[in-house]
């Protein structure tokens, strides 16, 4: 830092040292504790007795500024020196094996991961064989310095969270152009914003035409007229916007190219809340101009005009004021329970059944507007012959549940019998309905299984809201309610048994066999349809949201082997570089983020059987490269979990596996650093970059501002 950035930082230090301490003006442990917000107390009584100089107790500011100066400010041998004082808890000079063993155990609590304790041993092993350079049977400041100058990166930020949070927060760096006046920004919405412009200048030249014809009635009914004939337009432009049958047909178009078809749900929120705003300026346009018909008539009540039918005001039998009252009374209520805070907090049936309003209000606006069945007549024909199909598709004969799968971070995996005709793919998602949760309520869910896998469909449902919960709880039951067995010959079920031997993770699921009645219907496409014509395809999951790229996955590796080629003379093999249109790509990043360890079962048998294919296919191949995050576990930064990296990695690299999940790809500590992420990326050119995310939409827009940089272009999962 410099002159002034010391004494900024020295204030800044005082400052939060005076909100924690006490009268007597020293930190004691407990408040030491309280300040760093460490999980567990054994690194804080490190850091304490090593700041406590004096060994009095407590820690003066004298003695706290001296310390973090020494951590923030000082120099690699004075951050190895203290690293090595924590490490060595009796303070005898050097580290023996149970001391690196306790700090290592403590490392793990830190970060979140639980391990047997034969791991323990043997990361505590592989740390100080690699450390314990004469073989003395303890582990001196010389050897650790030798052993970390093997990892430069760790050298250079080396700092422990005592530091990190007694330093001023660093400045927002703003940028002096605005984000939407980039060239990026344009070039990779192009298609979005050219579609909202034509949206905007459609409902501009509607409300002109309306209002112009209607210009000698007076200021508030050309405002009425002209929202009315925008109205016509938005409230049969939200029935298109939801035909997800045309839209899934017209995604394999060229007109694909043009449309922002990936963000159909996303305009059919926009338009939801422009029909609102259209309304409610269209009643008070109407109300006004009634109330200035009442002071002129002088015989009629505001109130009459409202409530009673009067001829020549509009709509069947001159109900115009009363069907237009209910209607904005139904666009209001599903527009309160259509918002995220009441979908997403477990009420997803309230949402639903006010949202089947939707029948309600084009049959009212039928009998209010004299000119909406104009509008309303192609897309209303295709909505409901859609539903029809849909219908008939959903009972034409139901599906049964065969297999059931509840992992312990309540992730239901249900097996279902696939349709004869059933045809989909990667990355698409369906509705399903399973009556023995709930009749009438259909949820969707993207398919995890290969299109390439003929005989059953896979889903993995996490339980976040209601009808989740009640899902995983219902085959958690020892004895289901409604089972229906299905005699399975012994054959069969010894051969699925072997086949869950086989992908299962072993990390304590409860595995059962069913058949329980269900039904689906789809299949719906999504952005990910597009990853077969990348070239450089980036996939990003978070959480649960690596379930469309499962399928998509295990798609590209059925697609890979395809095509291999071998020699019947000397049985060499290669893969050819195929340029098809089934499937142009030459490299895939698969990168997924978990908040802590056991959120990684989910998929780790799928990710190992891929791992391994590859490895026989093409050893040292880089076609699939995948790359796991683990959020709650301590970077390689941090003093509190730098050991434990080390001897992860030593390892990891001695086993081929990582420790965490059992794959070969090393698990990373903490959150991407996605600059570096896609500079790697960048670098590697091997064609076009496309990024397909699927995952929060707060982690989505910082990845989506990381691609306008790069000049990728990002496509997010939408349904």
């Amino acid at each position: 830092m410099s002159a002034a950035e010391d004494a900024e930082w020295l204030r800044w230090v005082t400052k939060q040292f005076g909100s924690i301490v006490g009268e007597d003006k020293e930190i004691d442990l407990e408040e030491f504790k309280t300040a760093l917000q460490v999980k567990e107390s054994f690194f804080a009584e490190r850091f304490f007795t090593l700041f406590d100089a004096d060994g009095s107790g407590t820690i003066s500011l004298e003695e706290l500024l001296k310390a973090l100066s020494l951590l923030v400010h000082g120099n690699e041998m004075d951050k190895l020196r203290f690293l090595f004082q924590v490490y060595d808890v009796d303070g005898s000079g050097s580290i023996d094996p149970d001391e690196l063993r306790v700090v290592l155990g403590w490392c793990l609590r830190e970060s979140a991961i639980s391990l047997p304790e034969e791991r323990l041993g043997d990361l505590t092993l592989a740390l100080f064989e690699a450390a314990d350079k004469d073989h003395s049977g303890s582990i001196t400041f010389e050897e650790l310095r030798e052993e970390l100058e093997g990892f430069p990166e760790v050298l250079e930020n080396l700092t422990i969270s005592a530091a990190s949070w007694l330093k001023p927060p660093p400045p927002t760096e703003r940028s002096c152009r605005p984000r939407y006046l980039t060239w990026a920004y344009w070039h990779n919405h192009r298609s979005k914003l050219a579609f909202l412009g034509g949206y905007a200048g459609l409902n501009l030249l509607l409300f002109t035409l309306a209002a112009l014809r209607h210009v000698g009635l007076g200021r508030w009914l050309v405002v009425a007229r002209g929202c009315g004939q925008c109205l016509n337009f938005n409230c049969a432009f939200l029935a298109v916007l939801m035909l997800r049958r045309c839209l899934t047909w017209l995604r394999a178009t060229p007109i694909a190219k043009v449309l922002p078809l990936d963000q159909h749900v996303v305009f059919h929120q926009l338009v939801g809340y422009v029909v609102l705003t259209l309304a409610a300026v269209h009643t008070g346009a109407h109300i006004a101009n009634f109330s200035r018909l009442a002071r002129q008539d002088g015989r009629h009540a505001l109130a009459e005009y409202l409530l009673s039918a009067r001829p020549g005001v509009g709509g069947l039998g001159g109900t115009a004021s009363q069907t237009g009252l209910v209607l904005q009374g139904l666009l209001a209520a599903m527009l309160a329970f259509s918002s995220p805070c009441v979908r997403r907090s477990g009420h997803f049936e309230v949402f639903y059944w006010t949202h089947l309003s939707y029948i309600s209000v084009w049959t009212l606006l039928i009998l209010h507007g004299p000119h909406f069945w104009k509008w309303f007549a192609v897309p209303g024909c295709l909505f409901v012959l859609e539903k029809v199909v849909g219908l008939v598709w959903r009972r034409a004969g139901g599906l049964r549940i065969v297999e059931v799968n509840l992992l312990p971070s309540k992730v239901t995996h249900l097996v279902i019998e696939r349709p004869q005709f059933f045809h989909y793919k990667p990355g698409d998602y369906i509705y399903l309905n399973i009556p023995a949760i709930a009749t009438y309520e259909w949820h969707p869910f993207t398919i995890s299984s290969a299109p390439e896998q003929q005989e059953t469909l896979w889903l993995h449902i996490r339980s976040l809201g209601q009808w989740t919960n009640k899902l995983y709880e219902y085959f958690q039951q020892p004895e289901l309610p409604s089972l229906e067995l299905k005699p399975l010959s012994r054959s069969l079920r010894e051969k699925r048994c072997r086949r869950w031997e086989q992908v299962s993770t072993g990390l304590g699921e409860t595995h059962r066999f069913c058949s329980i009645k269900c039904y689906i219907d789809g299949p719906y496409g999504t952005p990910t349809r597009r990853i077969f014509t990348s070239e450089h395809a980036v996939l990003i999951g978070a959480g649960i949201g690596i379930t469309p790229f499962a399928s998509i996955l295990q798609s590209i590796m059925y697609r890979y082997r395809r095509r291999k080629q071998r020699c019947p003379s000397c049985h060499y093999s290669w893969c050819e570089d195929l340029q098809d249109e089934e499937m142009t790509l030459r490299k895939v990043d698969f990168i997924w983020i978990n908040r802590d360890q056991k959120h990684f079962e989910w998929f780790v048998s799928l990710l190992t059987k891929l791992e391994m294919e590859q490895a026989e296919q093409e050893p040292g191949g880089r076609f699939l490269e995948m790359h796991m995050y683990m959020t709650s576990a301590l970077s390689k930064n941090d003093m509190k979990a730098i050991g434990l990296q080390m001897a992860l990695d030593l390892l990891a690299a001695k086993e081929q596996r990582d420790s965490i999940t059992g794959l070969r790809t090393r698990t990373q500590p903490g959150r991407p650093d996605w600059s570096k992420v896609f500079g790697k990326v960048a670098e590697e050119k091997r064609g076009k970059v496309q990024v397909f995310f699927c995952g929060s939409p707060a982690l989505a827009k910082v990845i989506r501002a990381h691609c306008e940089r790069f000049g990728f272009r990002f496509f997010k999962e939408n349904f």
